[in-house]
């Protein structure tokens, strides 16, 4: 037998696989946690397999409940091989030495998960049965619940099911809106289950919402370049991805923050449960991030603002001609950073990338423009990579952080922001 199966006998759960162990990180807000995954009767269903794998590499304990029409659509084994854990199915069949009993798997739970939720589960729960595992586990479960409704376009717009749906939010229950698109009969509408990264997303948003170290406080965050138009067609602008931001505005999130995430022209999909303010150049993430900062607890300023911009704006596009050369002339863009250096109502951070002299920059910005902290990378080895490496300095002194994947380096950003200001920026509890 397994090792792994052998821990459930003497523990109330067992650990996780060893490669679960290896890929998770410690500062992830899913690492050690127990969710509950109840999985209803919808073709649906296939689709959380990649939801169960997916929270199970962040280093979660899931423990999936199927009710008996789950089964007929996927079968236990595939979440079972997922997950490294026994799939529970009946509640007549549960162990009675009490390690998991039928009230003690909500219990026990920190995040109970219903995907896909049909009708009838909605219904269900709204009317507080609890005939069979899945319900008896949400009846009895003081943690929070997420419900991701999958079902036909005309059942879930019918007045009963809405009723219901409205009757677990008030009491509550977290439930997102499903997705408009090709559904499993020949339909398009809404009805379709929302992608497993989505329902991860709002996972993490609902927990950190309860434990994250950051619960409560106000986060901005600005990512990407901004495009400085020279006419209808062409701009001035940068290499920024936008991919170091996001993931900040994502471990913001994950700690339970109320981001709000300022971004520049990207092609990267913004992250779930959190709220986007899309801008194109460098005066409107001015005002954005103006209008954003009026109850900020941190500012994290990491997009790459374009210094200048043309002068002259073209509201027809530029022909080629006969000439040889096309002549611009630029104006310096207003530093985002520096006309708030007055502003000490909140944590100021900002970003240095450099191709030269990293520290000597590092610090002159960092008091010329009155920021706590300013993080500095080498430009050319993080602009459009998946991973980084930054050195972070204030005015005790300096940090280096290994070259990592851009998510862990923001998870590292966030640990050692809230070090230093605690005061500031733990959470606010209640």
């Amino acid at each position: 037998m397994n090792s792994f199966y052998v821990d459930y006998v003497s523990s109330r759960c067992y650990n996780a696989p060893a490669f679960v162990r290896d890929c998770a990180s410690v500062m992830d807000v899913l690492a050690g946690k127990q969710i509950v995954l109840g999985v209803s009767g919808s073709i649906a269903a296939y689709k959380v397999a990649e939801l169960a794998r997916n929270l199970t590499l962040a280093g979660a304990l899931v423990d999936v409940v199927m009710t008996e029409a789950a089964q007929r659509f996927v079968g236990t084994a595939t979440f079972q091989a997922l997950t490294g854990r026994p799939v529970l199915t009946d509640l007549w069949a549960l162990p009675e030495d009490g390690i998991i009993g039928h009230v003690a798997l909500g219990r026990q739970a920190n995040l109970v998960i219903l995907a896909p939720a049909t009708a009838n589960t909605l219904a269900r729960i709204a009317a507080g049965l609890s005939d069979d595992l899945l319900t008896t586990t949400v009846l009895a479960t003081t943690a929070p619940v997420l419900c991701v409704p999958a079902m036909n376009t005309h059942m879930y717009t019918n007045a009963a099911t809405q009723e219901n749906i409205a009757t677990l939010r008030r009491r509550g229950i977290v439930v997102l809106e499903p997705e408009v698109g090709q559904l499993a009969e020949p339909m398009v509408g809404i009805g379709r289950l929302p992608s497993p990264a989505t329902i991860e997303g709002h996972a993490r948003a609902v927990l950190g919402s309860r434990v994250g170290p950051l619960r409560g406080r106000r986060i901005v965050i600005t990512a990407g370049g901004t495009h400085e138009p020279i006419d209808p067609v062409r701009f001035v602008g940068n290499r920024s991805s936008g991919r170091m931001g996001f993931a900040l505005a994502s471990a913001a999130r994950d700690r339970g923050a109320q981001v709000t995430l300022i971004a520049g022209p990207t092609t990267l999909p913004p992250p779930v449960a959190i709220d986007v303010v899309r801008v194109e150049t460098a005066l409107q993430m001015r005002d954005a991030v103006a209008a954003a900062v009026a109850y900020a607890d941190l500012l994290i300023m990491n997009a790459a603002v374009a210094d200048f911009r043309p002068a002259e704006l073209s509201h027809q596009k530029i022909k080629k001609g006969a000439d040889e050369e096309l002549m611009l002339r630029l104006v310096r863009n207003p530093d985002i950073l520096a006309g708030l250096a007055d502003r000490h109502d909140f944590v100021k951070v900002g970003f240095a990338a450099e191709t030269h002299d990293l520290e000597a920059y590092a610090r002159t910005k960092l008091a010329r423009k009155g920021l706590d902290m300013i993080i500095a990378n080498e430009a050319v080895a993080s602009i459009g990579h998946d991973d980084i490496a930054v050195t972070l300095f204030d005015a005790a002194g300096s940090e280096a952080l290994a070259r990592q994947p851009k998510a862990q380096a923001a998870a590292h950003i966030l640990e050692a922001i809230l070090q230093r200001w605690p005061a500031r920026l733990a959470a606010i509890s209640g």
